[in-house]
């Protein structure tokens, strides 16, 4: 981590200004950088060198009353802006989170929370069609967090007008399409009991609706949902969880219902070094069943994926074996990829 400076804030980038002015507070800059080699059998890849890049601006500070905030501009590959967020942390009250961009708010930061050695195993180096759920995730949104009261935690997200562009301040987005609000809710629960075995036990519930202004027989709300549960003890994790997706199509041309189910489990060999397995099956469907087009095997994608990752200081090193049948929803388009990783953060 690099201190750059220490500045002076306006708390909320001058929204909250009539209720007091921030004290002196710090900006840093973390990040890193990932280079990663991709072998896919005896497909054509062209050049499987890649390097990633990514960059953090992190600001904070502190109110009058004791309140903090935090800021966070994401800076990702190729000097490219990726998300800011601002939170509030008003101690016993909850806390509040403005965010723009790429978000992981709401029923987003619950898509896959299966244990893993280094990524989701649909997000390891190969494109399989596997669909995941956003919610307000995917547009700017409000969300609120309350306090963590017998292991339980709320949050409650808000997307004013869903899908429209990032806005700056003093700016608005205008409207996108039929889309109109959208609502998120979640629960996570760590039901310990004040026992050190059930310390590792989470359970997770998330829902999200987002509303189709221009309703019509072929367009109605969407929906996305998940549940699940994560246990570790010791060097041992594992989890499970379902998830499901309504995209509001009323079409028989047109799939509009998606069903996935994953599980992994990790090993913590060391300090430094784990291994992981993670599976992921997906299922969609139409309005009208018996006008399916496609075969069976088009409507089913199933994603494995091995991982070992190892850590040596500011180095991780990590090697993933993903296989996919029936990728991008096509029957027998099965593929497989290798991916070397070296990832180096400051």
């Amino acid at each position: 981590m690099n201190k750059l400076t220490k500045v002076g804030f306006s708390a909320l980038c001058g929204s909250l200004a009539a209720i007091s002015a921030a004290n002196a507070g710090e900006l840093t800059v973390t990040g890193g950088a990932d280079m990663t080699y991709v072998s896919k059998g005896t497909d054509v890849t062209g050049n499987p060198i890649g390097i990633g890049s990514n960059l953090s601006f992190k600001g904070s500070g502190e109110l009058d009353n004791g309140w903090t905030f935090d800021l966070t501009v994401a800076n990702t590959n190729a000097n490219a802006y990726s998300a800011a967020n601002i939170t509030l942390d008003m101690g016993g009250l909850g806390k509040l989170n403005f965010n723009q961009g790429d978000s992981g708010n709401g029923v987003s930061a619950f898509d896959d929370k299966m244990p893993t050695a280094w990524e989701e195993a649909w997000g390891a180096g190969l494109t399989t069609g596997i669909r995941t759920i956003v919610g307000s995730g995917a547009s700017q949104n409000v969300m609120y967090t309350t306090p963590t009261v017998l292991g339980t935690t709320i949050t409650l997200t808000y997307a004013p007008q869903y899908g429209a562009a990032d806005t700056s301040d003093k700016g608005t987005s205008g409207v996108a399409g039929g889309m109109g609000s959208s609502y998120d809710g979640t629960i996570n629960i760590n039901p310990s009991l004040g026992t050190e075995i059930l310390s590792g036990l989470n359970v997770f519930v998330a829902a999200s609706t987002m509303e189709e202004h221009q309703e019509h027989t072929t367009e109605n709300d969407k929906y996305h949902g998940t549940a699940g549960v994560t246990y570790s003890l010791g060097p041992v994790a594992i989890g499970a969880q379902v998830t499901g997706e309504y995209t509001g199509e009323q079409s028989a041309a047109d799939y509009n219902g998606y069903k996935g189910d994953a599980f992994g489990i990790s090993f913590n060999v060391n300090d430094d070094l784990s291994v992981s397995y993670n599976k992921w099956d997906q299922r969609k469907s139409t309005y009208n069943d018996e006008h399916v087009p496609g075969g069976p095997n088009d409507r089913n994608i199933e994603v494995t994926s091995w991982q070992v990752a190892y850590t040596m200081g500011g180095a991780s090193m990590r090697l993933a074996e993903v296989n996919a049948n029936n990728a991008g929803w096509t029957a027998a388009n099965d593929t497989k990829a290798t991916v070397v990783s070296l990832g180096l953060a400051f």
